[in-house]
């Protein structure tokens, strides 16, 4: 095991050499290359490995490790479906030396708590898990995959399965769009985020690059997913956003921070909110005022929290509707963005409207401007945050140990319920909440070693916080998960 371990070491690296070797020039991020549909079964569950900005410092990178289902601001990875009493996900996959990004389907099977052998719908040609894709189910069962892309430098990819709650067969869909009043191929989008609302058809929020790097935020709509209508602007305050989502009921709210000018993309400050319940007719924020769209003025009406005055950064993390549909937001904030015990405190705070104000609460803190949790609503007065919060054997680095945060009394004070890993090798990083999650499939992510490449496993977590790993070689069609002793 040990001589199979350095030689898949010696792949890794071998595959970042030769990548770099090609892009004396281009980076490797921006390389562009057109999707191959694969269509076949995996033989297990492999995670992507990937690392972005070396920091030429004792962490190495800026951030890395295994980031199957990276980033927050693609969403959602997974979604239940009552129909069939399954949960389907999608992840960032790869072959055994991590050469390239393969979007995988899966599902697990609430019956019988197997989890079905991924298919691998497509082969991305790139090795940036900024490329991830994201899932959705229509009201008629269909399955959607929606393949992203990191900027310009790639297309990206539509299909629909063939059958409803099926994942065997996929057909790819041209989609199209209007632009400037002109229906033109719909095949390029970032950092997406898209819901399914009952009789209308997909919303989605995502990403447009500009012509000076900026990433402008909007939402489109589509009544069958094919023909999209024009690409609307959200906000674009300074040098752009970072935006996060949810969907409850038929009404979206949307979190988002702004790149203040002058700074860079390295650099993100602020939390603002808007709503819509209209299909995106009329956006508002949290107390009904209505937006006049775009925002282009860092003082505005969705602002909840003005970090740019403290001087301090904000990493978007998740965002859920409690029962009333008012927005519950998790955001870390830190001095800065290097890695490091300078930046500290990293600050796990949540957001919630409550007594018509914004409530903000710390729930713990951890080493890493990249360790992402998700929020879990179960009522009012109970949530969970469940995220890699415990150092991890590569501390500062992304992710960590893997633990459950309780509050009994809305978010004002938490307690950690239980660390979930424990002396692991690798740092666990990424924890995904599912659309409609149920208790035996309650949070999905990888790991993966934050200082070199290495394999990348998957994991999910029932709501009590035990802990199955999925193997990275099987053969079989459905996979009984291992779970894990702590």
């Amino acid at each position: 095991m040990k001589n199979q371990s350095i030689a898949l070491t010696c792949a890794f690296l071998l595959t970042l050499l030769t990548t770099a070797a090609f892009a004396q020039t281009v980076h490797p991020d921006l390389q562009y290359a057109e999707a191959e549909m694969i269509l076949k079964k995996a033989d297990g569950f492999k995670g992507i490995w990937y690392m972005n900005q070396p920091s030429k410092d004792e962490y190495v990178y800026k951030y890395s490790g295994g980031l199957a289902v990276y980033p927050a601001n693609h969403r959602p990875f997974a979604i239940y479906a009552k129909k069939v009493d399954k949960t389907f996900f999608c992840f960032g996959g790869t072959d055994d030396t991590n050469s390239t990004l393969l979007h995988n389907v899966s599902y697990f099977d609430h019956k019988t708590g197997k989890v079905a052998n991924p298919v691998i719908l497509l082969d991305k040609k790139t090795i940036d898990a900024h490329d991830n894709p994201v899932i959705s189910i229509d009201d008629q069962g269909y399955v959607w995959i929606f393949s992203t892309s990191h900027g310009l430098s790639r297309p990206s990819y539509i299909h629909k399965s063939k059958k409803p709650y099926d994942i065997e067969a996929f057909e790819t869909i041209k989609a199209t769009e209007i632009v400037n009043g002109k229906e033109v191929p719909f095949n390029n989008f970032s950092y997406f985020q898209v819901y399914p609302i009952k009789g209308k058809g997909f919303i989605a929020l995502f990403t447009k690059y500009n012509s000076k790097g900026q990433r402008v935020i909007g939402f489109n709509t589509t009544k069958d997913g094919v023909r999209w209508n024009e690409w609307k602007v959200l906000a674009h305050i300074q040098e752009g956003h970072y935006q996060v989502s949810t969907e409850l009921n038929g009404k979206v709210g949307v979190a988002f921070d702004y790149h203040p000018l002058g700074k860079g993309l390295n650099y993100r400050t602020n939390l603002q909110y808007l709503e819509t319940s209209d299909f995106g007719q009329t956006w508002q924020n949290i107390q009904g005022e209505q937006a006049q769209l775009p925002l282009t003025d860092a003082k505005n009406l969705a602002v909840v929290h003005d970090y740019a005055s403290e001087k301090l950064n904000c990493y978007l993390l998740d965002i859920t509707f409690d029962p009333k549909q008012k927005p519950a937001i998790l955001v870390i904030s830190s001095k800065g963005f290097e890695a490091g015990p300078g930046n500290n405190p990293r600050e796990w705070t949540l957001f919630r409207w409550r007594q018509n104000k914004w409530d903000r609460n710390v729930v713990t803190t951890s080493d890493s401007n990249y360790d992402m949790g998700s929020v879990y609503v179960e009522s009012d007065k109970v949530l969970k945050v469940i995220g890699p919060t415990v150092d991890g054997p590569q501390a500062y680095n992304p992710g960590g140990e893997v633990a459950m945060w309780l509050s009994k009394d809305g978010g004002k004070s938490w307690n950690k319920e239980k660390q979930m890993t424990q002396n692991s090798t690798m740092n666990h990083s990424y924890v995904r909440k599912p659309v409609g999650a149920k208790p035996d499939f309650y949070g999905i992510w990888a790991d993966g070693h934050g200082r070199k490449p290495s394999e990348s496993f998957l994991y999910f977590t029932n709501s009590k916080g035990d802990v199955y790993k999925l193997p990275r070689q099987s053969t079989d069609a459905m996979i009984t998960p291992e779970l894990l002793k702590n």
